[in-house]
């Protein structure tokens, strides 16, 4: 390998490091949905605020439900996350919720945002899945 190889594979090295990491710090969600707070594995306590944009579709009349359980499955508090603007749009709506839930008796959890399905159809559901430590 000459030295201008050398340089360029450290170049690219360098570059897939921080896309990795890069990755592993971005807010959860998908195409439709974002979590701002809390990130995957991060440690919350009650009250919790939950925060984000999601796409219109998410919501229906202007709200989705948001669950906590603990790391055995249990549920611990649901409560609709409303939102922030007008709803009635394909694009990107701001959230909030704020989880008010007791002590859990697991060090983890998981916290779920599903999307509102008044149809009930299982074709439509849609969640997403964000681990959380308690503190």
């Amino acid at each position: 390998m000459n030295k201008n190889q050398v340089i360029l594979s450290l170049i690219i090295l360098v570059l897939v490091i921080v896309a990795v990491i890069f990755n592993q710090k971005a807010a959860p969600g998908n195409d439709k949905i974002s979590v701002t707070y809390p990130r995957a594995n991060q440690l919350v306590s009650s009250p919790l605020t939950v925060t984000g944009e999601a796409r219109g579709i998410w919501y229906f009349e202007a709200s989705f439900p948001v669950r906590l359980l603990d790391g055995n499955g249990q549920e611990l508090v649901v409560a609709p996350a409303q939102a922030q603007g007008e709803w009635m749009t394909e694009n990107f709506v701001p959230f909030a919720v704020t989880l008010n839930f007791p002590p859990p008796s697991t060090p983890t959890g998981k916290l779920i945002l599903q999307k509102d399905n008044p149809s009930g159809d299982p074709a439509r559901d849609e969640q997403i899945e964000i681990p959380v430590r308690f503190r």
